[in-house]
C-alpha cells in the first residue's frame, strides 16, 4: 500500500532549559554549572546536536543521566531518560527508545510536570506509530495535543497538529489529515516563523493521491527550509520522501540520486530507521531499470533491516517491557496500602492499649480509694 512507503516520522520533542544561541555559549555554561544547573546544561547540549550530530549528543545526554542520578535531580533525571529515548529512536532500537520514554513519564508523573508529560507522552505516541500500533499512537497522541492546549504552548501545540495528521493520513483519514497540517501551516504564519513539517506532510498526502508533481514541490520547498536550519534528520526524511516519488513516478535518476543521497546521510547521522524504506525503495527502482541483480541486493537489505527494527521479537519485548512496569507499578501500589495498613493496625492497637491502660489506671484508683477508707472505717472500730 502507498501509504507504507512514505517515512511518516513524527516529530519528538526535546525537554531543555531554554533555546541558547550558540554553542560557545553553552560551552560556557558547562564549564562553570554545578550540580542540576550542570545536568540542564548537558540537556541542552544534546538539544543543540541531536539533529546535527546524534552521536556526539548521545554522549551528553548519558552525561546527564549519569550527574543527574548521582545528585538525585529527578527534573533533570527525566529529560535525560527522554532525550536518550529520542536518540535511540532515531537509531530505529524502538525497545530501548520506548523503555526511556515509559521511565520519562514515571518520573514527570511523580513530578506532576505537565509540559513533561505531554512532551513524552507524544515520543511514545512516535513509537508506537512505528510500530503501526495507531490505537495507542492516537491515545497518547491525543492526551499529549490537549494537555499542550491547556498550556497555550503554540509551538508544541503545531508539533502536534503535524502528527495527528500524521497518524489520520496513516488511517487513511486524508480529510482531517489535511485539516491538521493546514491549521499547523497557518499558525506557524502567524507567528511569523515558517515551518517545513505541514509542507512536507501536505506533499506526503499528494503522493498518496498520486498526485506526484505537487508532491515534489512541498518536499522541495521543505527541503530548503530544512537545509537553512541545518536540521539534517528532517532534511534525510524529505530527501528519502524524493526518493520514493520520484521512483513512482517511473523516473529513475533523479530517484537514484536522491536514494543514494539519503543513504550517505541515513549512515552519518546513524538514522538506521530509515534503512528498510530506503532499500525498498532502492530495489523497486532497479526493476524499474531491469537491473534484476542490484534489485536483489537491495531487496536482501531491506528483509535484513526491516527485521532488525521492526521484526516480532521486537514487538514483543515493547508487550513484556510495558508489563513489566505496570507490575511493579502494581507492586508499588500494594506495598503502599499494605504499609497503610500496618499503620492502621498499629493505631488501633495503640488506641486499644490506651484505653485498656485507662480502664486498668481507673481501677487501680478505684481500689486504692475502696482500700483507703476501709482502712479508715477500721481504725474508728
Amino acid at each position: 500500500m502507498i501509504q507504507k512507503k512514505i517515512p511518516l516520522i513524527l516529530l519528538c520533542s526535546v525537554i531543555t532549559l531554554s533555546a541558547w544561541a550558540n554553542a560557545d555559549s553553552l560551552q560556557t555554561a558547562l564549564d562553570t554549572a554545578k550540580n542540576q544547573y550542570r545536568v540542564k546544561t548537558l540537556n541542552e547540549f544534546f538539544r543543540k546536536y541531536h539533529e546535527s550530530d546524534p552521536a556526539k549528543a548521545v554522549g551528553y545526554a548519558r552525561e546527564a543521566l549519569n550527574l543527574a542520578t548521582e545528585i538525585n535531580d529527578k527534573k533533570g533525571l527525566a529529560a535525560a531518560y527522554n532525550n536518550l529515548g529520542i536518540a535511540y529512536k532515531t537509531q530505529g532500537a524502538l525497545d530501548k527508545a520506548l523503555e526511556y520514554y515509559l521511565t520519562s513519564l514515571r518520573t514527570y508523573e511523580s513530578l506532576n510536570n505537565k509540559e513533561g508529560i505531554a512532551t513524552t507522552k507524544s515520543n511514545i505516541a512516535t513509537i508506537y506509530s512505528m510500530k503501526k500500533d495507531y490505537g495507542q499512537a492516537m491515545k497518547y497522541m491525543e492526551e499529549s495535543y490537549t494537555l499542550f492546549v491547556e498550556m497555550k504552548d503554540e509551538d508544541k501545540i503545531i508539533r502536534s497538529m503535524n502528527n495527528l495528521g500524521n497518524l489520520h493520513s496513516e488511517i487513511q483519514l486524508y480529510e482531517k489529515a489535511m485539516s491538521y497540517f493546514s491549521q499547523a501551516y497557518q499558525l506557524s504564519e502567524k507567528k511569523g516563523t515558517v515551518y517545513a513539517d505541514p509542507l512536507t506532510n501536505m506533499g506526503n498526502l499528494y503522493f498518496r493521491q498520486n498526485n506526484y508533481q505537487r508532491a515534489v514541490e512541498h518536499y522541495e520547498k521543505a527541503l530548503e527550509l530544512e537545509r537553512e536550519s541545518n536540521n539534517k534528520l528532517a532534511a534525510l526524511n524529505i530527501i528519502v520522501n524524493l526518493g520514493i516519488t520520484y521512483t513512482k513516478a517511473k523516473q529513475p535518476k533523479p530517484a537514484q540520486v536522491y536514494l543514494d543521497e539519503s543513504l550517505l546521510l541515513c549512515n552519518e547521522l546513524q538514522a538506521f530507521s530509515f534503512h528498510p524504506t530506503i532499500y525498498k525503495t532502492i530495489a523497486e527502482n532497479y526493476s524499474t531499470q531491469g537491473k534484476w541483480k542490484e534489485a536483489y541486493d537491495a531487496q536482501l537489505k531491506y528483509d535484513e533491516t526491516r527485521e532488525k527494527i521492526y521484526g516480532e521479537e521486537s514487538s514483543r519485548n515493547i508487550a513484556q517491557m510495558e508489563m513489566i512496569m505496570e507490575f511493579q507499578q502494581k507492586d508499588k501500589e500494594y506495598d503502599l496500602l499494605k504499609q497503610q495498613d500496618e499503620i492502621t493496625k498499629l493505631e488501633l492497637r495503640n488506641s486499644r492499649l490506651f484505653i485498656v491502660l485507662f480502664i486498668l489506671g481507673g481501677l487501680i484508683i478505684l481500689g486504692g480509694l475502696n482500700f483507703f477508707y476501709r482502712k479508715k472505717r477500721v481504725r474508728r472500730m
